[in-house]
């Protein structure tokens, strides 16, 4: 699991939950990655305000992708 995805659900409080179960473990890992990339794919909704406008955008959500270990 992603460090900052488990630190995010530690503040939480999901780790205060009984999660030793591998499955409940992947659960939780995969609902946090599935907002990681519902976020990323707003940056797909920008207005088309020009070439370094797109860059930015696309830099933006790789950042995001590479922070949360999540592949696009």
């Amino acid at each position: 699991m992603n460090e900052r995805i488990r630190q995010l659900a530690e503040q939480a409080g999901i780790y205060k939950l009984n999660l030793s179960d591998e499955t409940e473990y992947w659960i939780m890992e995969n609902f946090a990655e599935l907002i990681v990339k519902e976020c990323i794919n707003q940056c797909a909704y920008t207005p088309d305000v020009g070439e370094d406008w797109d860059k930015g955008v696309k830099w933006v959500a790789n950042e995001i992708a590479q922070h949360f270990g999540v592949e696009l």
